[in-house]
């Protein structure tokens, strides 16, 4: 499908392209179905000289089969669908693991700031480091994201992690994702936020813990929580 073009680079975007797959196979299966159907109905019932339509009523036995079947058979995908989408949903949304970092993403119009732990390894203190449209994290590590926004309904999206989760003014949503690839790649607003929505863009640097530690030590001196707010 279209998201095989990206890459899935976290530990749960496997899982959620199985479910898209999921879904569209099963509802283009019976999309086929229903519409060749359809088609073949038109034809074989065409109006003709000498014929004359039948009024059916959908009571006869004959006729109900055509009714019951395939609404059995709907009812048995919708239920696969639906314990597939549980049991990603409850794995992403509701169990989340252990965090070894926590981070700040304050959405606002229209950039993204991150708040990073600094060399101290905890968020909310002195040594906090803090950037403007580009995300720092380690491969092979587990992030809690702290989602804010500070002024309308925003929406923190990064395709390769398969994650999307709107930032609403006055709350604080945590969500988490695990990197298991490096590289650079795109955060994008996922929500219409106003004139400057189509430039709200951010990068996230996903790195090694030797490249990790680095930008870290690089990024230390100057560009502190204090330095954010003079």
């Amino acid at each position: 499908m279209i998201e095989s073009l990206i890459p899935a680079l976290s530990s749960y975007a496997r899982q959620i392209d199985f479910l898209i797959t999921e879904v569209t196979v099963i509802v283009g299966v019976w999309l086929v179905a229903a519409e060749a159907l359809f088609f073949y109905f038109i034809f074989k019932y065409r109006a003709r000289e000498g014929h004359r339509a039948d009024y059916i009523t959908g009571d006869e036995p004959r006729m109900r089969k055509w009714l019951i079947g395939p609404v059995l058979v709907v009812f048995v995908c919708d239920i696969f669908l639906i314990v597939g989408a549980l049991k990603t949903w409850s794995h992403i949304k509701i169990e989340l693991p252990p965090p070894a970092v926590v981070i700040k993403v304050i959405g606002q119009q229209w950039a993204w700031t991150f708040i990073h732990p600094g060399a101290d390894g905890r968020l909310d203190t002195a040594d906090d480091i803090v950037t403007v449209d580009e995300l720092h994290v380690e491969v092979d590590k587990v992030y809690h994201f702290q989602l804010e926004s500070r002024d309308v309904v925003h929406s923190f999206s990064v395709p390769v992690f398969r994650l999307k989760q709107d930032a609403i003014p006055g709350r604080t949503i945590t969500g988490w994702f695990k990197a298991i690839g490096t590289g650079s790649y795109d955060i994008q607003c996922a929500e219409i936020c106003g004139l400057g929505h189509g430039v709200m863009a951010a990068r996230i640097v996903i790195g090694s813990a030797e490249q990790h530690a680095a930008w870290i030590d690089a990024s230390s001196a100057g560009n502190t929580l204090t330095a954010m707010y003079e």
